[in-house]
């Protein structure tokens, strides 16, 4: 098939379907660009060739410069998409498969979400949450999850591994709490969630940790959605017409993990081609339409899919997509896609299924013809220019032959190179979310601690050089000043070219040292200016202490000297009583058991030899200031 770059910009430009049956001669016929962006859907039970149809349709637009979005839950069909990749356009793929372990692509689902559309990553991922985890899933768990995701959205650099760490580190949930705006996002955060009991949180948040750190313990997951920024821009893969294939094989990755990048890689693709709406409608007209396919849709379809569905024509996003029987699909999105589809296609269905899509086809096809299909025959009910056609019978196009020479492992090699990154640069960044965060005034005295070390490191190397050098000064002073055998100095002779290379490498050794000082000082500058104000605070501290403490050393002289004059007192009297006033140990042992009468002095007797001392000391106390008199007049 021949290549014609750029077609997309051609709205009659044609990919082919198949070719018809209801007359003798077989007659090829396709869909055109416009009536793609009217979306295609296609049923049929498995093994009836749906899935080679997708990717005839997809060959067919890489082959002719389209950008494309291939999400295939199998990964057969994303395989073989890549031989058929021309060598041109080698360096617009991005191969997204989780299960390379080696070179894993950054998927960051809360990444750049615009305010106004936070609200619609919180619906997918609760919508997705709720499909993967049905038997376990509770008002009160949505209630929170709700919560913690809006929360998350408005933290920068945040990603799902966020979401356990809400329930555990409480310094980390301070910090994304002081980035809410949304006012009852916070309000359940500081008002609500920290009232709750230990008894409440142990029983709400568990179940979804559990279910969360199911992604999380994932080595595979987790160093996709735990990256902080996704590697790709949607924007940029819709309007530089990329091909972006998405392998998300069940066998190799799991079904829940499957459903889950799905679901959040469609939604970011939708949400991709809506911020085309700030772009003029001149702007809007020459941007190249996007073809999203999505085999077995189901799995990746929640409550959101049926707005795709409606909206997405608006913004050149264009869906065609595949799966099994109607009953996969819910209520609302049934009626999205019967609401919303211009071209629909059925292969071979089961009773039900032709009973429903009798109404579609009718009323000419019946369910009965429906049923009997055979392989790779189809009806197809085709929009031909915005009108829908009669629905007639036709037969898909084999699958495309593959080229003579392939490129797959060029196009793997330059997918790895621009957007994969390797995994121990991952692992060690998506360590940074089990690191407890340390708070602002911890951080700042571990700051100060490490100035201080280098402040100290920095003298050191100041000390250590400035006795280096004194050392070697007076060693060369001793030497010069030391008198040869006959008495008389005498300089020592050297060679120039020695003394040159001596004072070349001394200059050179200076100069290094000069420029660590420098840059030690430079160091200590922005110490000092750090802790300046410190200082002077300690500075005023410790005025105040030592004024304490001289206050203190006067009081205790004065009571020392006070307690001193009173034990004196106390001697003198006990000597004067003899035997009235006996000791503690004397007392005890004369009173015969009645120890306490034994130390009481008689009142009389000590009153009156209290009166005795006190006008001995009154006597003392005059002639000492009588002498003191005296010696100040001989003095003067």
């Amino acid at each position: 098939m021949p290549h014609e770059p750029r077609w997309e910009e051609n709205p009659d430009s044609v990919v082919l379907i198949g070719e018809t049956t209801a007359r003798a001669a077989a007659t090829l016929f396709g869909i055109k660009a416009k009536d793609r962006l009217r979306h295609l859907y296609a049923i049929g039970k498995t093994g009836m060739g749906k899935s080679t149809l997708l990717e005839n349709l997809a060959i067919q637009d890489i082959r002719r410069g389209a950008g494309i979005t291939f999400v295939d839950p199998h990964g057969s069909s994303a395989e073989h998409l890549l031989d058929f990749i021309p060598k041109e356009r080698v360096r617009d793929v991005i191969y997204f498969a989780p299960f390379d372990l080696a070179h894993p692509i950054a998927f960051n689902v809360l990444e750049k979400v615009d305010p106004d559309k936070r609200h619609l990553i919180v619906s997918s991922l609760m919508a997705t949450f709720e499909k993967i985890w049905v038997d376990a899933w509770s008002a009160r768990m949505a209630y929170i999850l709700q919560n913690t995701l809006s929360a998350l959205l408005e933290y920068p650099g945040a990603t799902l591994l966020g979401v356990n760490r809400m329930y555990v580190d409480s310094e980390f949930r301070k910090h994304v709490v002081e980035h809410i705006t949304d006012p009852a996002v916070k309000s359940f955060w500081k008002d609500e969630y920290t009232k709750y009991t230990d008894r409440y949180a142990a029983e709400a948040t568990p179940a979804i940790q559990n279910k969360i750190g199911q992604f999380a313990s994932n080595a595979m997951i987790r160093n996709i959605v735990g990256q902080e920024h996704t590697s790709f821009d949607l924007r940029r893969v819709m309007d530089e017409r990329k091909i972006l294939i998405v392998n998300l094989s069940k066998g190799r990755i799991g079904e829940d993990n499957a459903r889950l990048l799905g679901a959040m890689l469609v939604t970011k693709l939708y949400l991709a081609a809506m911020s085309r709406a700030d772009t003029s409608p001149q702007e809007l007209a020459a941007l190249p339409p996007h073809y999203l396919y999505v085999d077995e849709f189901q799995s990746f379809a929640n409550r959101t899919f049926a707005d795709i569905l409606s909206e997405a024509r608006k913004f050149k996003l264009a869906l065609t997509i595949a799966h099994q029987y109607i009953e996969q699909m819910e209520e609302e999105i049934r009626a999205g896609v019967f609401g919303n589809v211009g071209t629909m296609i059925t292969f071979r269905v089961g009773a039900y299924d032709a009973e429903v899509l009798e109404r579609e086809f009718g009323p000419k096809i019946t369910a009965q013809d429906l049923v009997n299909l055979g392989f790779a025959e189809i009806y197809i009910r085709l929009m031909v220019d915005g009108i829908t056609l009669q629905p007639f019978s036709a037969r898909t196009l084999p699958p495309f032959p593959r080229p003579q020479e392939s490129y797959r492992a060029m196009a793997l090699a330059a997918s790895r190179a621009q957007w994969s990154r390797d995994r121990k640069a991952v692992e060690e960044e998506v360590l940074r979310w089990h690191v407890p965060v340390v708070s602002e005034a911890t951080q700042l005295k571990r700051e100060r601690k490490e100035l201080r070390r280098q402040q100290r490191l920095s003298d050191n190397q100041q000390n250590g050089a400035t006795q280096g050098k004194g050392a070697r000064t007076a060693t060369q002073k001793e030497s010069a000043s030391q008198p040869n055998a006959e008495g008389k100095q005498e300089a020592q002779p050297f060679d120039d070219l020695g003394s040159a290379n001596a004072s070349g490498a001394q200059a050179r050794a200076g100069a290094s040292r000069d420029a660590q000082f420098a840059s030690s000082w430079q160091l200590g500058d922005i110490l000092a200016a750090v802790l300046a104000q410190e200082a002077q605070k300690g500075k005023e501290s410790h005025d105040r202490a030592a004024s304490v403490d001289e206050r203190h050393k006067q009081e205790a002289k004065v009571e020392n000297e006070t307690l001193r004059e009173l034990l004196l007192r106390l001697h003198r009297i006990e000597t004067k009583l003899g035997q009235a006033i006996p000791s503690r140990k004397q007392g005890g042992k004369q009173g015969g058991g009645k120890g306490e009468q034994g130390e009481q002095a008689p009142p009389q007797d000590l009153q009156r030899l209290l009166a005795v001392e006190e006008d001995a000391a009154s006597e003392r106390d005059a002639k000492s200031y009588a002498e003191n008199k005296r010696s100040e007049k001989e003095a003067s």
